[in-house]
């Protein structure tokens, strides 16, 4: 049964009476996201293997990297309005114009006549991504309950690797076709996954912080139900959500915190809460994976895997192993915690990459006379780096940065994260086949070397957010929680309990004085 819910947007919603049905649809949303991102990625890896596309743009290792990192150019742009977006429009048709211009950006790449071409479709593509990727990120984490958000947002990249393991399917099947369609098929095919997406935003409600923000209470509130008990707006669990949501949010108004894209500079703590929230972002970046994710032909050939079609199955089973790596960091990172799983994913980072630049650089010094017991050594530790990397960095690239901000700044201050994370892809991107190219081995100890500072600064200045409320995270900064309702968690186990009764008459008088003073203004 699906009833009718108030969205203060354009967009109306019919939204399912079960919460679990729901749950099912915010993760089908989260997941679509993911699959886009995911594509392009293994996308371009096999399309930067196929003889056809290289011949056809006659590419060099500069204008190869000028295909790739055009995507990164469009995600430079993006978060610069994606945060604004999100917050004037509602998070829900943010996600919808997103999905729209990534759409056209794909039609534009795959009917590409020259690289000026494809370097404007996948700028576009890029451009329209990240608007409904961080859209996406700040809607699934504002509307997912406390106890499945881990889950909830952290597949919002998960399925990154499903959408790179079919695209590396369709690569590996349109390789022998000797016509454009090698590589215009794959192109094409990407579009599923925003149209998709478009489907299923009529079947999700708005956002309730952005709700109440917009003072459409009775609608938040439903959302609130809608997403923890079933449309039971009386429900303990529902009551203490939506008065957490509702204290935090009155107090950020009374602080006069506004939705401004100033506001994430404007206190010591919005900027702590930001340089901490958005670190995820040029951190997962830096760590080394992007050698892997785009250029898995270059540096399969550093270790002697040079025949495409091989290079094409271990894209792969690359693929496949990186999913479930991801979902094994969800699944730490929502019992363990974010903060341990990242400590943990880095370690293993940083001792990977020194093993491979050693076992790179025995091959580069006797390619000839190297053993495939070396050759074989060499990718297993690649695969397992890419690994290791999906347990953090995948699931905590956009479930940890809002965590960490408040309402008034998290929009802005993902799109700023995002913002980091693309415009460091820009530059690495075009620099690492360069790189490869003319430092080998040599690269993998650079990059291990500035993977240290980062866990340094892991350690050191990350929070742990688990098992809170977007609203019960504001302690940890502020000092105080901003509603006297208990923690939800505990109110869920039975742990402490909640005053039905004498909370609703909480919230008339709060509405009551709100009014008072709405009429007094005038």
């Amino acid at each position: 049964m699906l009833r009718k819910t108030g969205t203060g947007t354009w967009l109306p919603a019919w939204v399912p009476e079960s919460s679990g049905t729901l749950a099912i649809l915010l993760m089908l949303c989260s997941v679509v996201q993911s699959l886009t991102g995911g594509y392009d990625g293994s996308m371009l890896n096999g399309l930067n293997i196929l003889p056809v596309y290289k011949d056809y743009f006659n590419l060099t290792p500069a204008t190869s990297g000028f295909n790739t990192g055009c995507v990164f150019i469009g995600g430079a742009l993006g978060p610069i309005f994606a945060g604004v977006c999100a917050d004037r429009f509602g998070r829900r048709p943010a996600i919808f114009y997103g999905s729209i211009i990534t759409f056209i950006g794909i039609i534009i790449q795959a009917a590409a006549q020259n690289i000026a071409m494809f370097g404007i479709a996948r700028i576009i593509l890029g451009f329209g991504s990240q608007i409904s990727g961080i859209g996406g990120g700040v809607y699934l984490s504002e509307t997912f309950p406390s106890r499945w958000r881990a889950w909830g947002v952290g597949l919002l990249n998960d399925f990154y690797y499903v959408g790179a393991l079919i695209a590396a399917g369709i690569t590996l099947g349109t390789a022998q076709w000797q016509s454009t369609w090698a590589w215009r098929a794959p192109s094409l095919f990407q579009g599923i996954f925003s149209l998709m997406c478009i489907l299923i935003l009529p079947f999700i409600p708005e956002s309730p912080r952005w709700l109440v923000h917009r003072e459409l209470y009775e609608d938040a509130r439903l959302s609130v139900a809608q997403t923890n008990s079933s449309g039971d707006i009386f429900d303990p669990v529902a009551v203490t959500v939506y008065k957490e949501i509702l204290d935090t949010l009155e107090w950020e108004k009374k602080q006069g915190r506004t939705m401004s894209p100033k506001e994430i500079f404007k206190t010591p703590v919005a900027r702590k809460r930001l340089l901490i929230g958005m670190s995820a972002g040029p951190f997962s970046c830096c760590v080394g994976n992007i050698i892997a994710s785009y250029y898995l032909g270059p540096e399969l050939e550093t270790a002697g895997i040079k025949d495409p079609n091989d290079q094409l199955k271990a894209n792969v089973v690359l693929n496949v192993w990186c999913l479930a790596c991801a979902l094994v960091g969800t699944h730490l990172a929502a019992n363990w915690g974010r903060k341990p799983t990242a400590i943990l994913s880095q370690c293993l980072l940083i001792i990977c990459l020194f093993i491979i630049g050693g076992l790179s650089k025995i091959y580069a010094d006797n390619e000839n006379g190297a053993s495939k017991s070396l050759i074989y050594g060499d990718v297993a530790v690649m695969f397992l780096f890419q690994g290791f990397y999906s347990i953090a960095w995948t699931p905590l690239l956009y479930l940890y940065p809002p965590e960490v901000m408040n309402f008034s700044i998290r929009a802005n201050g993902l799109a700023f994260s995002t913002f980091g994370l693309s415009s460091l892809a820009v530059v690495l991107v075009f620099v690492m086949p360069i790189g490869l190219a003319n430092l080998g081995y040599k690269m993998y100890f650079i990059n291990g070397s500035w993977d240290i500072i980062i866990l340094v600064l892991i350690a050191v200045f990350w929070v742990e957010t688990k098992g809170k409320t977007l609203e019960e995270i504001d302690a940890i900064f502020e000092g105080e929680k901003h509603s006297n309702v208990p923690d939800v968690e505990k109110v869920r186990r039975g742990q402490e309990t909640v005053d039905v009764q004498a909370v609703e008459k909480e919230i008339e008088r709060d509405f009551s004085a709100l009014k008072n003073e709405q009429y007094g203004d005038h």
